[in-house]
């Protein structure tokens, strides 16, 4: 614990006590002996007296103390790296409640162990854990002064650090405290159980091992812990490289870290240049002592107490903020280290477990494409913006592995998730996770969440080349919906438009998608079932960032729930994986410190739609990249690889998304409104500084999207390549033949149900002149009896009734004919016969009889007559 004093310096002369060391030496053999409580309470019989404890009584209580003492692990920092290119260890963050790595015995100067032994226990290799002659001088001062303190051995140092490291590990608060209270208790009681723990640790351990393990646990001021610890942050240096000065300074401080300590100079100089002159005294005395105990020699002693204390403080890195534009993909490391059960039963005990036990955590994050993710968000999104709170994000997740290979945002990090949001290029909200996760309540995908209507679309057996009514209109009507009371629902009002303003009547569902058409898709979602495309959307990974259920509603099949960007990042990595979502991991594996593995999560896949399906799915998004919403961001990503993609704006252009993938990675770029302010990105221009040294440019917020995601993606194919995607089926792309039914002499409301039932678009053609009563159905285009693509419009005419049949006169009279054609202008024409039979009646007849004309048209009728005699 920092301030706590590890043992108070006796001023020693040379060696005369040996009769002291004897008897120290012969505690060391004989233990719990009645000698070793004879000779203890002898010493200590003084300060029982004045407690009122009998000698007889000292040796009972000294026989019943425990002399096993427990070593648990030491606290030790706890480290979290990314890999490097070329596969390298880069350190982005440590975190500690006590700075320490712990180290061999071999991995410590001599210098030190020497300083140590002579300014603290000169007697260390020969006593048996209790050193008779301090403690005897620390009794008397005891006596004198009222306070229990001095004369405490290395072994007996190292006792009571080990019994303040136990109350470290206490999660409740009144517990640690008093546990505190009972490890540095200036009682008589406590320094008797104290020598009764050092001499069973001296029974148990070897003496470089007990010096080794004291090195490793002192305190060396503030949070610094053990000799490795110490040499890096005060001198930017080793254990085992420390000089001799260097070495004598660091022991100093062991005394009384706060009087000796290096960090800052002393208020007051006392004329000494170097400004550490308390250090300084308590050094040069260590290494007075040191030439006297024959540790070093007259050169060296006078060699270093002629030099200057000039320590080069390292802080060490220590929380997400040490990470820079990674401390985002920091905090969603600690967050699953706190939170996943691998860790611990609980999350005080996960994070106990973490910030102490020295883990050395090698995460998924990829450095290069981080820092092309972290370059490109700086050059085209500002932290903050005049009248908008302004948002960037970029995530990469591996397609097929679930490891978070990129994720930065426009801000810098706090570890205070307090700051306030509103005109800050400060945050501690992770924009790209959610809520349980230190992110924010999410943010809304627009058009990119139609990716999941199209996975149910073709689920549910439809096909790319399906049309649907893609009309906008005010009345929806009702939606198949089985999650819900009585299975349908219903939108009044909802009247959404299309982006672009795009006017279809009729599109299929692959142009629909290629221009993220938003009626087009309300349309294929009339089709299908609402719960279903939610639930579509969940077998991707996809929920609310704040832990609501996704909602269902029609509105939510353009892009209406609150997602976390990671949610959709792995959702686009399943779509590319053959339909299969893996889970978002963090973390590749974790050494603890003693270089062992330690268990970690693991990414968890399944099918989230079946093969067929997906492979429909990339063939119609590899096209929205090549010749739809996304082409900008395909032209301009290099090297190319077969890519799927889908772009996504909310209403009024607030948030604007670009999301695709790889058969290697996917990436979701996003620019959005933090705080939901309305701000048009189609009329808001970002500085932009693309490359060094370059002219600044004013370029629109919108189209930041499509600068970002190449910059990133170009680095993941040249990095990883990409495969083709498989070809879609031909039932998957080719809608389904239907008969059209013979509507005619139905009524328009019977023929509308025929076709809609049938699978078609009906269209209402208007009338046309018909033979047929008035408002009948009197043909179709295409006509009924032949077939068309499911979900194709049919064009529906009714009849007007302003055509009359032509009667059949072949055979009549002329006269009788003229008769029966009285509302139609009569043509006569003559042709020869042979047979005096059918001389003066009629032999044909243009238009044919049955046809339908207008009333008055003309109807030509030819009439037979015999050839003139002779002729």
């Amino acid at each position: 614990m920092a301030g706590y004093k590890n043992g108070g310096h006796v001023n020693r002369k040379p060696n005369t006590g040996l009769h002291f060391e004897a008897f120290g030496g012969l505690l060391g053999f004989v233990g719990m002996s009645v000698v070793a409580g004879v000779l203890v309470a002898a010493a200590v019989t003084p300060a029982l007296a004045l407690s009122g404890m009998a000698a007889t009584n000292a040796i009972n209580v000294f026989e019943n103390l425990p002399d096993y003492l427990k070593i648990d692990q030491l606290s030790q920092k706890s480290n979290i790296y990314a890999t490097t290119g070329d596969g390298t260890q880069t350190l982005l963050a440590s975190f500690y409640d006590q700075n320490r790595v712990e180290v061999a015995s071999d991995a410590i100067n001599q210098f030190v162990k020497d300083a140590a032994t002579s300014a603290e226990d000169p007697r260390f290799y020969e006593h048996g854990g209790i050193d008779l002659q301090g403690t005897v001088t620390g009794i008397v001062t005891t006596v004198a002064t009222g306070d229990a303190r001095g004369g405490s051995s290395i072994t007996q140092q190292y006792v009571k650090n080990v019994l303040v490291q136990k109350c470290e590990v206490l999660t409740d608060a009144q517990k640690k405290s008093d546990c505190y209270d009972a490890a540095i208790a200036q009682s008589p009681d406590r320094k008797l159980k104290e020598m009764r723990l050092a001499i069973g640790v001296e029974k148990k351990y070897g003496k470089d091992d007990i010096l080794r393990s004291y090195l490793n646990i002192t305190g060396f001021g503030g949070t610094v812990y053990g000799i490795e610890s110490a040499a890096e942050y005060y001198f930017g240096s080793t254990a085992a490289t420390l000089t001799l000065p260097q070495a004598a300074s660091l022991v100093a401080i062991v005394n009384n870290p706060v009087k000796f300590q290096l960090d800052q100079p002393d208020s007051a100089t006392n004329g000494a240049a170097n400004g550490y002159a308390a250090n300084k005294d308590r050094r040069d005395y260590i290494l007075d002592e040191m030439l006297k105990y024959g540790k070093i020699n007259q050169a060296d002693h006078d060699a270093a107490i002629a030099s200057a204390i000039e320590p080069s403080i390292h802080e060490p890195s220590t929380g997400c903020q040490t990470a820079g534009g990674s401390a985002y993909f920091c905090d969603l490391v600690v967050n699953t280290l706190q939170n996943d059960p691998t860790f611990g039963a609980d999350d005080t005990t996960r994070m106990a477990n973490f910030r102490r036990g020295g883990y050395n955590v090698y995460t998924t994050l990829d450095l290069e494409l981080q820092i092309a993710a972290e370059t490109t968000i700086k050059a085209n999104v500002p932290d903050t913006y005049p009248g908008w709170d302004v948002g960037g994000v970029i995530v990469s997740v591996g397609v097929g592995t679930g490891k978070v290979l990129a994720m930065t945002q426009n801000k810098d990090y706090s570890q205070d998730r307090d700051v306030p949001i509103t005109g800050s290029n400060l945050t501690g909200i992770n924009y790209s996770t959610n809520v349980d996760q230190g992110g924010s309540h999410g943010f809304q995908p627009g058009s990119t969440y139609k990716v999941f209507t199209l996975a149910e679309w073709l689920t549910e057996g439809h096909s790319l080349n399906e049309r649907v009514d893609s009309r906008r209109k005010a009345n929806w009507g009702t939606f198949r919906d089985s999650c819900a009371t009585g299975g349908t629902v219903s939108f009044p009002g909802y009247n959404p438009k299309n982006d672009s303003g795009e006017a279809g009547a009729n599109y299929s569902a692959l142009e629909s998608t290629i221009n993220s058409i938003n009626t087009g898709f309300i349309g294929m979602a009339k089709k299908l079932d609402l719960c279903g495309i939610r639930k579509t959307a969940e077998a991707f990974g996809v929920t609310r960032a704040d832990g609501a259920p996704l909602e269902q509603g029609a509105s939510a099949v353009l892009g209406t729930n609150e997602v976390a960007p990671l949610s959709m990042a792995v959702a686009f990595a399943g779509i590319a994986n053959k339909g299969t979502t893996c889970s978002p991991i963090v973390i590749d594996h974790i050494t603890g410190s003693d270089g062992g593995a330690l268990g970690v999560p693991q990414t968890e896949c399944h099918q989230s739609v079946d093969p067929v399906v997906a492979a429909g799915m990339t063939t119609a998004m590899q096209q929205v990249m090549t010749g739809g919403t996304a082409t900008a961001s395909y032209s301009a990503t290099k090297p190319r690889v077969p890519m799927i993609g889908k772009t996504g704006t909310t209403d009024g252009n607030k948030d604007t998304w670009m999301s695709g993938a790889s058969t290697k990675v996917a990436t979701v770029v996003g620019v959005m409104s933090v705080t939901g302010h309305d701000t048009d990105q189609r009329t808001t221009y970002f500085d932009s500084l693309r490359s060094p040294g370059a002219l600044r440019s004013t370029v629109q917020a919108a189209t930041a999207r499509h600068r970002m995601w190449p910059e990133v993606m170009s680095v993941a194919n040249a990095k990883y390549g990409g495969d083709a995607f498989p070809a879609a089926s031909g039932s998957i792309v080719n809608a389904v033949q239907v008969p059209i039914p013979d509507l005619r002499g139905k009524s328009l409301t019977q023929a509308q149900s025929a076709l809609e039932s049938a699978g078609f678009l009906f269209v209402n053609g208007g009338s046309i002149d018909s033979e047929l009563q008035t408002g009948v159905v009197a043909n179709t285009d295409p006509a009924g009896g032949t077939s068309e693509a499911r979900g194709a419009a049919v064009t529906v005419h009714t009849s007007n009734a302003a055509l009359v049949i032509v009667p059949d006169v072949s055979g009549k009279r002329e006269a009788e004919a003229r008769a029966a054609l009285s509302n139609f202008t009569v043509v006569k024409n003559e042709t020869i016969v042979t047979d005096p039979g059918v001389t003066g009646t009629v032999v044909t007849m243009s238009p044919a009889a049955g046809s339908a004309v207008h009333p008055g048209d003309a109807v030509t009728i030819v009439v037979g007559r015999l050839a003139p005699a002779g002729g």
